[in-house]
Formats: structure tokens, sequence, C-alpha cells
């Protein structure tokens, strides 16, 4: 009844003022599901100091707008992982997770096995993304959907 009152002083009909409007959750989720599917990932990272450069080309798969990349064996050295969600007008703050391959890759020389993590910044498109490590040596990610 307190509904009711409520609409008709809104200027609106009972039936307008029911709850029958999807939830904001509901309503955001075809938006985070633009992203969703597999995506071919390259991270490169140039020679900086002292570090010899890298590239690494794995699948990403994001699901209800949740991204998750990973290559290599859990827990070995040179294991990587990319995780984080992705806002409905693309942007991501993503996060790397990994273990060191060799020294000679690493910054400062760390040994193989030793963990390390950053975070990644990208603007993602229907078929594309871009994005460049936040700390540390200069990195770039790239994406492309697999369609």
């Amino acid at each position: 009844m307190a509904l009711g009152v409520l609409a008709a002083a809104a200027g609106l009909a009972p039936a307008q003022a029911d709850d029958t409007a999807p939830a904001p959750a509901a309503a955001a989720a075809p938006a985070a599901a633009r992203f969703d599917g597999t995506w071919q990932t390259t991270l490169s990272c140039p020679n900086a100091s002292g570090a010899l450069g890298y590239a690494y080309r794995f699948e990403s798969v994001v699901k209800g707008g949740v991204l998750h990349g990973e290559k290599g064996t859990p827990r070995e050295p040179g294991w990587l992982a990319l995780d984080g969600p992705i806002e409905a007008n693309g942007k991501a703050k993503l996060f790397v997770d990994g273990l060191v391959g060799g020294a000679p890759f690493a910054v400062g020389q760390r040994p193989a096995g030793t963990r390390y993590g950053y975070t990644v910044e990208a603007q993602f498109t229907d078929d594309s993304a871009e994005g460049h490590r936040v700390e540390g040596r200069p990195c770039s990610v790239t994406w492309t959907r697999e369609r």
C-alpha cells in the first residue's frame, strides 16, 4: 500500500512502482559478459636494468567479465598468472603473479623460482586490448580475441 502512495506522489502509476525491474547487478551482467571468451595474450618486456628481454604468448579466458591467463606449470619456475576484472567500459586493472624462470631475464638477476608480482593497466575493445606494466621494468601486453 505504501508503495502505491509513494508511486502516486511521484506521478507514477502503481504498476510502474513495483519491484519487477531488474536489480543493478542483473543489468550489469550483460555488460560484464561483453568481453567473455578466449583471448590470445602476448606479454613483452624489453632488455632493462641488466635483465634480458622476453616475450610470452599464452591463452587467457574471460568469464563473467573476469580475465584469467596462465603460462607454464603452477609452482614451477617460469610460471605466470594474469588475473582481474574488466569493467563494462573495457578498462582493466589486472595483477600478474609469477615465478622467475631464469636469472638472466630477471631484474637484479634473481634466481629461478623467486616469486614476483606487478599490476597491468589495460583497455579492452570488442576484439583487442592493449596494456602496460605499472611498476618496475617497462612491459606491454596485447590481447586478440579468438572468434
